[in-house]
């Protein structure tokens, strides 16, 4: 083998090895980081997508169900966002 001197390595074998050694370590580092980034960010996405804002009808459900307001001001403040006028002052 042409790295071979005698039953030892030269110089030039020593950095052969230690530049394949870095090489092997650096491909095996990036790829372990382009699957994280990969998975990482469907994850993401999907956050992302279940994150959106309510609409007002919405948390309006909500504080009727939680028992902020009661049916009938529930009832007058839905319709009052479904004709899409402004609630009295």
């Amino acid at each position: 083998m042409i790295f071979d001197y005698g039953d030892h390595m030269n110089g030039w074998g020593w950095v052969f090895t230690g530049v394949s050694m870095l090489l092997f370590w650096g491909v095996l580092i990036a790829g372990i980081a382009v699957l994280v980034r990969f998975f990482g960010t469907s994850g993401h996405d999907m956050r992302a997508a279940s994150a959106r804002r309510p609409t007002a009808e919405e948390l309006l459900a909500e504080r009727f169900a939680g028992g902020e307001i009661d049916e009938n001001e529930y009832r007058q403040r839905l319709e009052t966002l479904r004709a899409g006028a402004s609630p009295p002052v």
